[in-house]
């Protein structure tokens, strides 16, 4: 039987409703930035990208499916900066909230960071370049939120043999047993040593303890034949050296 419908020509009927288009896929979006980034990290070099872009980026590598951005300035904010950030410890980042998997994500960036600034201290005699030398304590100490000592030992060219952490202590004092420096600098055949500590409180000025540790080294390793060649103190932005004050 025929119907109404039936009688209106074809070029008048309502043509089928189109298909509605499904949101703009999240993960998709958050991709299309990522690739950005990458595409401008590649290309400009480690200055094209933010502080936080940077941070940003690494989350991803943890949580790839997820906008990291707002994480990224949060725990910039939260810890500071960049530097306090990658420097903070896996006890402290856990209690950020940040999972296993982005606390690695992190530890590893600051450990290629170290490494490769240490790199550039163990191509040359130290005394050659204190530039290289500061770049890579100011990397490894300046934001510690407890007091850490280490020993640089070196061999008669004043070539970096090993590098030590010899004590890490509370916010504001560590420990240092003279004889162990001593024992380990006779143990590695090193000529010289050069001693370095970090203030957390951010002021690099040495202690009356610094100085007199300091005295205390030289008179034990003279009679040895081994040089202190200086005592530098991290605090922050800045650094001190009990040499460079006369004050060894």
């Amino acid at each position: 039987m025929a119907t109404a419908f039936d009688s209106v020509p074809n070029m008048l009927r309502l043509a089928p409703a189109p298909a509605m288009r499904p949101p703009a896929d999240a993960a998709t979006d958050t991709s299309g930035h990522r690739a950005r980034l990458r595409r401008r990290l590649i290309d400009g070099g480690p200055d094209a990208l933010l502080d936080h872009e940077l941070v940003e980026y690494l989350l991803a590598l943890s949580i790839p499916r997820k906008d990291t951005k707002p994480m990224a300035r949060a725990l910039i904010d939260e810890f500071g900066g960049l530097g306090p950030l990658l420097s903070a410890d896996p006890e402290t980042l856990a209690r950020a909230g940040l999972s296993d998997g982005v606390v690695a994500a992190l530890k590893i960036a600051e450990a290629s960071a170290l490494r490769l600034l240490k790199s550039r201290i163990r191509q040359r005699p130290i005394l050659s370049d204190w530039q290289a030398l500061a770049d890579y304590l100011r990397a490894d100490m300046a934001h510690r939120a407890v007091e850490r000592v280490r020993v640089l030992y070196l061999n008669s060219k004043n070539m970096l043999v090993r590098d030590e952490l010899v004590s890490e202590g509370s916010i504001d004092q560590a420990a240092v047993h003279v004889r162990e420096v001593i024992r380990r600098a006779l143990e590695l055949h090193a000529a010289a040593l050069i001693i370095v500590h970090n203030h957390p409180s951010g002021d690099p000025q040495p202690s009356r303890q610094d100085i007199a540790l300091t005295k205390e080294l030289i008179a034990a390793a003279k009679p040895l034949g081994i040089s202190i060649h200086d005592h530098i103190i991290v605090g922050g932005t800045k650094q001190a050296s009990l040499r460079s004050l006369g004050l060894m």
